[in-house]
């Protein structure tokens, strides 16, 4: 026991004293200099070049499209409008037997004109102002035009010897494609009738057109530009210069239209066939060209207007990739004598050229024995531009 006013224990007091506990102070570490801190990634090259080259391929895949779906909806507008032109016109077009990009065709192209500036008689003219096959070779990547004078002899099925045009204004689209068939040997495979009173529009669409001009021109006096009868008879005519020209749609409007150059007395209406030729060449080089690719997702349903085909959108972007691809392209025409009775009699090489066309053959200019407008095939761009003399 313990003794007496003393505790049974010990109490032990701590060495805290009364208030807030201290926070303990931690001192501030060195940073280590071994460290390396990883730097912040910026926009090297290399960077810019691959963001802006995927920006690119995005903005192409999109602008492609967009150009698709306008050409689809004026190539349906083509569509139907051949059709009321010429209703059931597949019977008479042969299957190609594949893809265009894969397969040879023979596309039949038809230029008329029957405005020729509210003419008496013309209004109902139907007449083919120019005939010409486009024969694609992918395989051996050939392009070939095929010019037939409108003015050559040929049988029209069912209505005997008249001029080749003439089977246009008879039977219309169907008449003209059994027509060409059965002059020339080749199955007609498409059709695309150009309006060329629409052509104006078009060529002004696609940034005018690159002529040839083969010789210096002053025409007649036609369309007259001035407003006053006095100016008009004061004025000599249309000029154009021999060599390549720029032509907006009216110029090449007024170029495919003229008769008479009073130049040159030996140039006659089939020299005005040759210019609608050429001005259709021209036109079809610049429609597959890269700049009115980026033209179409604003105008590609206008630039199939002056056009009634029976080509799908799909078909017409084969064609362009056909021209892109085609290593070589070849300008012929058909072609005889003219007897001085207003029809050109086919000459027997007729039948050399059509071997030229489908490549059974090496190509041969014409012969100049055979006139100026004889049958040949020559290559490059002035080819078809010496063929309308």
């Amino acid at each position: 026991m313990a003794a007496s006013g003393e505790k049974p224990y010990r109490v032990y007091r701590g060495g805290r004293t009364r208030g807030k506990v201290p926070r303990r102070q931690v001192e501030p570490q060195q940073p280590d200099r071994n460290v390396r801190r990883r730097p912040r990634r910026g926009w090297s090259p290399k960077r810019i070049a691959f963001w802006t080259i995927l920006g690119l391929i995005v903005l192409l895949i999109v602008w492609t499209v967009a150009g698709y779906f306008s050409v689809r909806s004026g190539d349906s507008d083509a569509n139907a409008r051949l059709q009321r032109i010429a209703p059931g016109i597949d019977t008479v077009l042969k299957p190609s037997g594949g893809l265009l990009m894969n397969n040879a065709a023979n596309t039949l192209l038809i230029g008329t004109d029957h405005s020729e500036n509210g003419q008496a008689g013309r209004s109902t003219d139907d007449h083919s102002d120019s005939l010409m096959v486009l024969h694609t070779d992918p395989k051996s990547h050939r392009l070939v035009f095929l010019s037939l004078p409108r003015d050559l002899r040929a049988t029209i099925p069912g209505y005997g010897s008249a001029k080749i045009n003439a089977a246009m204004q008879i039977g219309g689209p169907k008449l003209a494609i059994r027509t060409v068939e059965e002059f020339t040997g080749l199955a007609i495979n498409h059709v695309v009738i150009v309006d060329f009173g629409s052509f104006v529009q078009l060529i002004d669409a696609v940034g005018g057109i690159d002529v040839n001009v083969p010789e210096n021109i002053l025409s007649n006096r036609f369309d007259c530009p001035y407003s006053t009868a006095t100016r008009c008879r004061q004025w000599e005519g249309w000029r154009f210069h021999k060599g390549m020209t720029h032509m907006n749609g009216h110029q090449a409007l007024i170029y495919s239209r003229i008769r008479e150059n009073r130049l040159n007395p030996a140039d006659s209406d089939i020299s005005r066939g040759g210019h609608q030729q050429q001005v259709m060449q021209a036109t079809l080089s610049k429609l597959a060209s890269a700049g009115t690719f980026f033209r179409l997702p604003f105008d590609g349903g206008d630039l199939m207007k002056p056009l009634s085909t029976d080509l799908t959108t799909n078909e017409f972007i084969q064609l362009a990739w056909i021209k892109f691809r085609a290593g070589a392209t070849l300008h012929c025409r058909l072609g005889g004598r003219d007897l001085g009775d207003g029809y050109l009699q086919p000459s027997e090489n007729n039948i050399q050229v059509i071997q030229e066309v489908l490549g059974n053959s090496a190509p041969q200019p014409p012969n100049p024995a055979d006139g100026p407008f004889g049958p040949g095939c020559l290559s490059g761009d002035a080819a078809f531009a010496s063929q309308t003399k």
